[in-house]
């Protein structure tokens, strides 16, 4: 049942304060699923996550997987030094409209919004400490990836790129056991 629960919180309320999120004015999180401390913002960097290796194009990168609520609401708050080869992969439950801000992200970063089917449909630049939502241009988002600002450009990966894993496609990867 507190699975149940966490998956309710995750589709209906995971921009609230996603790794440099911000809360979603259309769904907002059910007061009766949060308490006063899933309601703070984080306070430091998070340890490094677990990793997966992501085929992104002729690229590969070792990306962090942001998949709790309390994983995806830090992200890369508070990292800085941020290198060519850092990455985070935040998965989402359900396809939505994400919407990423970057209060308490000292440094800029660059996202791909990608679809549930693995394709990158929007990549933005994310500002350093701006509190401006970037919100997805649809609600089929499933996954956002943030990595050093500007690394899409740098490594010519555009719109409509293929995103896959070591294990497979990102449904097959992360929609196993739903």
């Amino acid at each position: 049942m507190k699975r149940f629960g966490l998956l309710i919180l995750l589709v209906a309320g995971l921009s609230a304060v996603a790794g440099c999120s911000k809360p979603a004015t259309s769904a907002p999180t059910p007061k009766a699923e949060t308490t006063p401390e899933e309601e703070k913002l984080p306070t430091h960097a998070q340890a490094k996550l677990q990793t997966l290796k992501l085929y992104i194009g002729p690229e590969v990168l070792d990306a962090e997987l942001a998949l709790t609520y309390d994983q995806i609401r830090t992200g890369m708050m508070f990292r800085t030094n941020i290198q060519e080869t850092d990455a985070m992969l935040f998965v989402f439950t359900a396809p939505f409209r994400v919407s990423f801000w970057m209060t308490n992200c000292p440094e800029s970063l660059s996202a791909a919004y990608i679809d549930p089917d693995g394709i990158i449909r929007e990549i933005h630049h994310l500002e350093k400490m701006d509190p401006t939502s970037v919100d997805a241009a649809t609600n089929n988002i499933q996954y956002v990836l943030e990595v050093k600002d500007g690394w899409f450009t740098r490594h010519h990966i555009t719109t409509n790129t293929l995103i896959r894993t070591e294990r497979g496609s990102l449904a097959q990867t992360f929609m196993r056991q739903q």
